[in-house]
């Protein structure tokens, strides 16, 4: 069995090094952000904070299943 991470969260440790905050962080100002769609806080998360898409998305997509509890 690999160690290897799938999914949205396969792209935190690139997140973390390439804007030098903690996958915790971005989820907290996810959570704290009064949008609750993925479309608009991937938007949110590109044109306010500077986040690639492909980062906006795993972190939104990932943050809003774990509140979901899937």
């Amino acid at each position: 069995m690999s160690g290897t991470v799938k999914g949205p969260a396969g792209y935190f440790p690139s997140i973390e090094k390439k804007y030098g905050h903690p996958v915790a962080e971005w989820q907290a100002l996810i959570r704290s952000s009064p949008l609750t769609k993925h479309r608009e806080l991937v938007t949110w998360l590109t044109s306010e904070h500077g986040l690639g898409h492909g980062h906006a998305n795993a972190l939104v997509a990932h943050t809003l299943a774990e509140d979901s509890g899937k």
